[in-house]
């Protein structure tokens, strides 16, 4: 049975949380004790009829006491078609950078519109820019698939045309940024309408409810492929020390981290990076220390490799095939700016890609796009939530890979070196 990792974004209140105790507490998922006390809960979503369905996901005491969510929680359910991991986002602007982490790890996203906030019946209907920035955001970061929920359908007087109207608001937008939608269909998350069972023609929609499109859901890789190379890199997270008469090894080192691309075999020429030793791989572990003498290391798993001769290897290191020389000191990318503080050319950062750190200077504000004309315009500067394109040059060499060819491999965070706050999220379109 195969697992499905989701999240749900969109503007504040759009019902997200409630979205998400809706598809719980309609598949069973909810415990006898949560549910008592999400009937007590006085946050939103409660109604005399039933219990706070936000109450499920609202776990912090900020969170309850304000009636938004502010972090990230993860919830886990299952049907007979399969298993979901639940990701609620939140829907403020100044929480953005809890959503793009959450959205980087995703292999779909349901956007919620809330049709009561949308002026559905002036011929000229727009979209909320949360809508917006969220759904850019989810194609920035190559999330394989995106759905719309138009939310809050029975709040209105003519659900029928609301639907509508919307729908083609969202299709225009979809066509402009260059976005192919999986499904947009009405919901009513409080009420439960077509979220996990259908309701055939409610808002003029005779399609699968949300939880039946969920489980139809071809399953994807973590991350794309690289084309033709599948070049191996192996991100070191931990050196583990040989101690006393351990049997796991032969008495040298063990280089815990995780295989982002290709494979690995015992007997494979591994070089370092950055500083370009070699050295042969003698002995392979998995997660629970099993020897792999025969079979390879593959990608998106984590593995142990021991070298057939000491040489220098730290956390943060990447280890690829011997003769690999596609390291580089400079990128242009995307940038999500998170930062209350803006981004200037000039600025330094420290740059974390995999688990190495180094310097990174912004040389170069090629532009800003701005989420309601999809337009780029002239910037000399990106302020918190703007979407821009950057370049950047790196301290040192980083196997760095393009976003769109491989997302682990083409992201990085940019962090301020004087107030160690998550600055930037950069997706890298291009490497020089």
């Amino acid at each position: 049975m195969n697992t499905l990792k989701f999240i749900t974004c969109g503007s504040v209140d759009d019902g997200k949380s409630t979205l998400i105790g809706r598809l719980l507490l309609d598949s069973k998922a909810i415990l006898a004790d949560q549910l008592a006390s999400a009937s007590h809960a006085s946050t939103k979503g409660g109604t005399a009829d039933g219990p706070d369905l936000a109450a499920f996901t609202d776990g912090l005491q900020a969170e309850r006491e304000q009636g938004i969510t502010i972090d990230v929680a993860w919830r886990y359910f299952s049907t007979p078609a399969r298993k979901f991991i639940i990701g609620d986002t939140p829907g403020h602007e100044q929480y953005t950078r809890n959503m793009v982490t959450a959205a980087s790890h995703a292999d779909a996203a349901i956007v919620m519109v809330d049709a009561t906030k949308i002026d559905w019946q002036s011929s000229d209907c727009t979209l909320l820019p949360q809508t917006r920035r969220h759904t850019l955001l989810l194609q920035l970061l190559r999330v394989p698939t995106i759905i719309f929920a138009v939310n809050k359908l029975d709040a209105v007087t003519s659900p029928n045309r609301a639907f509508d109207t919307i729908k083609a608001a969202l299709h225009a937008f979809c066509v402009a940024a260059g976005v192919t939608p999986k499904a947009v269909l009405p919901v009513s998350a409080l009420a439960g309408y077509n979220v996990v069972s259908s309701e055939p023609g409610w808002a003029d929609y005779h399609g699968p409810s949300l939880l039946e499109v969920l489980e139809t859901l071809e399953p994807t890789e973590p991350t794309p492929s690289l084309g033709a190379e599948h070049t191996a890199h192996f991100s070191v997270q931990w050196v583990e020390r040989p101690e006393g008469n351990s049997s796991t090894h032969t008495g040298r080192r063990i280089y815990w981290g995780q295989l982002l691309a290709g494979n690995l075999r015992v007997g494979d020429e591994l070089q370092v990076n950055p500083s370009g030793q070699t050295a042969r791989i003698a002995d392979l572990r998995d997660t629970v220390r099993r020897a792999l003498a025969t079979e390879p290391a593959t990608a998106n798993h984590s593995y142990g490799v021991v070298l057939d001769r000491e040489i220098d290897v730290s956390r943060g290191d990447w280890l690829t095939p011997s003769g690999y020389d596609h390291a580089t000191t400079q990128i242009t990318a995307t940038v999500a700016w998170l930062d209350q503080r803006p981004v200037n050319i000039g600025d330094t950062y420290w740059a974390l890609h995999g688990h190495r750190w180094t310097k990174a200077r912004v040389i170069a504000i090629d532009h800003q796009i701005d989420i309601q004309t999809l337009a780029t315009i002239e910037a000399d500067r990106l302020q918190v939530n703007d979407i821009g394109v950057v370049q950047l040059k790196f301290q040192s060499p980083l196997p760095v890979r393009p976003y769109d060819q491989h997302r682990g491999l083409g992201s990085l965070i940019l962090v301020d070196p004087s107030t160690h706050a998550t600055a930037g999220a950069v997706m890298t379109k291009t490497v020089s």
